[in-house]
Parts: structure tokens; C-alpha cells; sequence
């Protein structure tokens, strides 16, 4: 990082963004094409889960290629400044590497799906198993990720 001053090296700092972050951007590449998708997700130990409908670009991608990147960030605002150029932006941000691996088992989709519920403060009451077969889980296993504060 180019700015020691902003990074932050705390895990407990780190997964504290993670668990408040609201949206995740997804990054994967294909081929030469980059492809990023902001979804809703849940974070616990390192790993990001995400759910999404059984077909789709992104899990084409995924298919071929499972390393991919995230960013979050929270407690976002502008800055302004009398001078165009001077404007700035609170924020504090994670971005981060790993791998994706999918999850077939009803009860880990289960668990995948109350890790993300939690991230949104609801508690999720029991999920059908034909409901949980119509839909495809995934989770992100973090090799690597690194947290970064401006503005504070």
C-alpha cells in the first residue's frame, strides 16, 4: 500500500468493516475480460458467502475461473473543500483475494444462508430443501485482504 498512514493491519479492525459492510463487489476475470458484481453477502472467519440464482454470467466465470477479488467499504462520506481539486472521502475499506469453492450440501447452503442474514441483522427462519436446491451458494476462502481508513 502507498500509504502506510491509511492501512489498517488489525484483523479484529479488518473483519469489524466486514461485518458492517453492506454490499461486497465481487471481481473475477475471464479470458480478457474483467467483470465486477456488487452483492449482498456474509462474512464470518475469513470467508465470504454469496448466493445468487442457479445461472448467470458470474458463475460461468466462477466455473472456469475461481480466483477472484473483493472490495468493501463503510462509513463513507465526502469531504468538501472550497477547492475542486482538495475534495476528499471519509471511508474506511477492505479489498481482498482468495478463492471460490461452491457448496452443494443442503445443510452447508443452510448455514452459508444464516451467515448472510446475520450480516443484515435478521435471523433467518428455516429454508425448504427445494428452496435450497433452486438456488446456488458460494463461498470466497480469503488468502489475502487489507484494510484502509482515510479522513479519520
Amino acid at each position: 500500500m502507498r500509504r502506510n498512514d491509511k492501512e489498517i493491519i488489525d484483523q479484529k479492525a479488518i473483519d469489524e468493516i466486514m461485518k458492517m459492510a453492506q454490499v461486497c463487489r465481487l471481481g473475477v476475470s475471464y479470458e480478457s475480460m474483467a467483470y465486477i458484481i456488487p452483492m449482498s453477502f456474509g462474512y464470518t472467519d475469513r470467508v465470504l458467502y454469496f448466493h445468487s440464482a442457479p445461472e448467470g454470467l458470474k458463475l460461468m466465470i466462477l466455473r472456469e475461473n475461481p480466483k477472484a477479488c473483493f472490495e468493501v467499504e463503510f462509513d463513507t462520506q465526502v469531504i468538501p473543500s472550497e477547492h475542486g481539486c482538495n475534495w476528499t472521502m471519509r471511508y474506511q475499506s477492505v479489498i481482498g483475494f482468495g478463492e471460490v469453492e461452491f457448496i452443494e450440501d443442503l445443510e452447508e447452503k443452510r448455514k452459508a444462508l444464516q451467515i448472510i442474514m446475520q450480516q443484515y441483522g435478521n435471523d433467518m427462519k428455516m429454508v425448504e430443501e427445494a428452496e435450497l436446491s433452486g438456488i446456488t451458494v458460494f463461498k470466497l476462502v480469503v488468502s489475502t485482504m487489507t484494510g484502509k481508513k482515510s479522513g479519520y
